[in-house]
């Protein structure tokens, strides 16, 4: 059965795996952000405790719920200060680009671990129920860093897409949209129940999952 229909049958019903597959998916995007923000200079996140592995640090409620019915989610922002940056606008996109990127590392990992491991039970001949449930993990895991990389690309606040636009703009069209950032939220709570939008989403997760097997695939199987 192909990776991508696998991907489909697992959200058809809930399964508890999702749970812990969202929380880790989370706490890698966030701490990235905090991780390269103190490489950077900027002890923000450290100072406020959340240059940590702990989820309930990041949690947000309405994000994970999203992530684990939808496939895609968000959650807490992590506090930055760009003037510990010594490159205010390279300081931001960099961390701005750090959480996403790390997403989409952890599911090339976890989707490279989930297909190797399927290859190797079976040409064994066997599917032990263990190696059964660790390879639904690592689909989970790997289908939620996407979902995850992909909605915080969005251009809209407090996501990390508009941090990374806001950064390219000037600084008198930085100045308009900053007047209005604060009804981000409310936009992507409008957003999120629109179906278009979500047809929308899942395509270009699809698209970068069927990016991602490709370079798996060709791999493992040369």
């Amino acid at each position: 059965m192909g990776i991508i229909r696998r991907i489909l049958l697992l959200f058809s019903g809930f399964n508890w795996l999702a749970i812990p597959a969202a929380l880790l998916a989370i706490i890698f995007h966030e701490f990235s952000h905090g991780y390269v923000a103190s490489l950077l200079g900027d002890n923000t996140a450290k100072a406020k405790g959340r240059l940590s592995l702990n989820p309930a640090k990041h949690l947000d409620v309405l994000g994970l719920i999203c992530m684990i019915f939808f496939g895609f989610g968000w959650a807490k922002p992590v506090p930055v200060n760009p003037y510990f940056f010594k490159d205010k606008k390279l300081g931001m996109i960099l961390v701005s680009l750090a959480g996403p990127l790390s997403n989409i590392i952890m599911a090339f990992v976890s989707l490279f671990a989930g297909v190797a491991l399927s290859r190797v039970s079976v040409e064994n001949g066997t599917l032990p129920y263990l190696i059964m449930v660790l390879i639904e993990f690592f689909l989970y895991f790997s289908v939620f860093n996407v979902g995850l990389a992909v909605f915080n690309f969005l251009p809209i606040p407090p996501l990390d897409g508009s941090k990374i636009l806001f950064s390219l703009l000037p600084p008198s069209a930085y100045g308009f949209i900053l007047k209005y950032e604060r009804y981000g939220m409310l936009i992507l709570l409008i957003l999120i129940n629109l179906p278009f939008f979500s047809v929308f989403l899942n395509n270009v997760r699809m698209l970068v999952f069927s990016g991602i097997e490709t370079v798996i695939y060709s791999i493992l199987f040369g």
